[in-house]
């Protein structure tokens, strides 16, 4: 078996195991970590739809790596397991109220921009939870900020090493913070 199929497989039970406990919850707890995890399954529905065109990943094995939840599911699902471009995928995303807003400033099919955007948008996510009190989501939106601090300074260190310091703020997501 792939690696990366078993390793989406994994995923895919952890975020079903993972709203599911949340939701057992109740409370501010259980509405804001599934408004993080719809996203995070329905990102990764994009990500292994993109990622699998043009190789031998079947349609049906495209739709078992696929979460059962997410404002995508069941229809998007279905939708994107039948894309066989990424312009079929763009089509998708732009009749998806979640995602046509983010697929809407990608101009060329650039996986770094679209990663970018999504990232973006979970930190948005992440911060909300934040305007709440007394919620358990804190602690996850917290570490996934951490989380995302730690893929900034690589970028930094990555620009700084292969001299290239005009481009530091292109990869860059912010974090929290004031608006």
């Amino acid at each position: 078996m792939n690696v990366e199929i078993m390793r989406n497989t994994l995923y895919k039970a952890y975020l079903n195991d993972f709203l599911i406990f949340c939701e057992r919850l109740g409370g501010a707890t259980s509405t804001l970590m599934k408004h993080i995890l719809q996203f995070e399954a329905d990102r990764r529905a994009i990500n292994i739809t993109i990622n699998s065109l043009d190789t031998e990943l079947s349609r049906d094995d495209r739709r078992r790596l696929f979460s059962e939840f997410g404002t995508l599911f069941p229809s998007g699902h279905l939708d994107l397991v039948a894309c066989d471009d990424y312009e079929q995928v763009r089509a998708v995303m732009d009749n998806s109220p979640s995602f046509s807003a983010i697929f809407s400033k990608l101009s060329s099919s650039s996986d770094q921009i679209l990663e970018k955007l999504f990232y973006e948008e979970e930190m948005k996510r992440c911060e909300a939870t934040f305007h709440q009190q007394f919620h358990y989501a804190i602690f996850y939106a917290y570490m996934k900020m951490r989380e995302q601090e730690i893929r900034n300074i690589m970028w930094i260190a990555e620009c700084i090493s292969q001299e290239q310091k005009h481009r530091v703020t292109d990869g860059l997501v912010r974090v929290g913070g004031l608006a």
